[in-house]
């Protein structure tokens, strides 16, 4: 692979605590400032001709960059590489990618004879007043957005990547748990849900979640079982018994009394959520509206 483009977020958590040195000879390396100079960045990426396009941030830098792929590079964008200098690296992790890749080592991949590649469709997120569609590979509504507002917080304090992940889930976990029904962690949000046309259960939600992914921190499989596609998690407000509910939900056990509970697992291919609550995708709260959760077309990583 001769033709080598990065995009470096010098303001990630890993960045910043341990500075990369300039990139080697031949390799273009930008650091954009911004969702147009970003989009600029990849445009001449495109334009040039790019075999191998390295993201050198966390997951929200992820996220920037593959939701402006459609709009730079079309259907076809090159391979991509995923270096885990983020917070949390929700989509390394799930890829597999070495604890401590660097870019000197994603390079040394790329030119075996037969690099580890691996596939994944990311979230397409689109609007229906034609916004410019975002993609990402975890999506939620209600408690995430909460959680998330709290995982900023977290940060601040000095807690990152596991151990952040660790302590948000607690804190929510315990807010949901031990508050009463209009508490803050169990009241619910405005959602009509629509899976592949077919209207779900009228009512605001605790929570809707969706993902892309196949695995999650800690082993967490609050979608069941670890498989390919679209999966998505609703759930009622309040929540109904949920510290029985939470441990069989989150360690993906299979039981019919969860979904009398108001906890429902789904593998939908089309879904319309409205109702104007914020969502949160890839660690970032973005304003609600009419939406359509679709996949995207599967992204080439490579891995090792």
């Amino acid at each position: 692979m001769t033709r080598i483009g990065v995009v470096r977020n010098p303001q990630s958590h890993g960045n910043r605590i341990r500075p990369p040195g300039p990139a080697p000879e031949g390799v273009r390396l930008v650091e954009p400032i911004g969702r147009q100079a970003l989009r600029d960045a990849l445009d001449d990426f495109a334009r040039e001709g790019l075999d191998l396009l390295v993201i050198d941030g966390g997951d929200g830098t992820i996220r920037d960059v593959i939701s402006l792929l459609p709009h730079t590079f079309g259907e076809a964008p090159p391979l991509l590489a995923v270096l885990p200098s983020g917070k949390t690296n929700v989509l390394a992790i799930d890829l597999g990618a070495p604890v401590g890749w660097r870019l000197e080592d994603a390079l040394v991949a790329a030119r075996r004879a037969t690099p580890t590649i691996k596939s994944r469709p990311p979230l397409r997120i689109s609007w229906a007043d034609d916004k410019p569609c975002l993609q990402g590979f975890f999506f939620g509504v209600g408690a995430p957005v909460k959680a998330t507002n709290l995982a900023q917080r977290v940060h601040k304090v000095g807690f990152f990547h596991n151990v952040a992940v660790a302590m948000t889930l607690a804190t929510a976990a315990l807010g949901a748990l031990f508050g009463g029904a209009r508490d803050e962690w169990r009241e619910g949000v405005p959602a009509r849900l629509v899976l592949d046309g077919e209207v779900q259960t009228e009512g605001e939600r605790f929570a809707v979640i969706a993902t892309a992914l196949k695995r999650l921190p800690f082993g967490l499989k609050p979608f069941g079982a670890p498989r390919e596609g679209l999966k998505l998690l609703d759930v009622d407000a309040p929540p109904r018994r949920l510290h029985k509910a939470l441990p069989l939900v989150l360690s993906g056990k299979v039981i019919p009394v969860l979904e009398s509970l108001g906890y429902r697992r789904r593998d939908p291919s089309d879904v319309r959520l409205s109702g104007g609550a914020p969502f949160v995708l890839d660690g970032e709260v973005f304003e609600g509206g009419d939406l359509t959760i679709r996949l995207g077309p599967a992204l080439r990583f490579l891995v090792g």
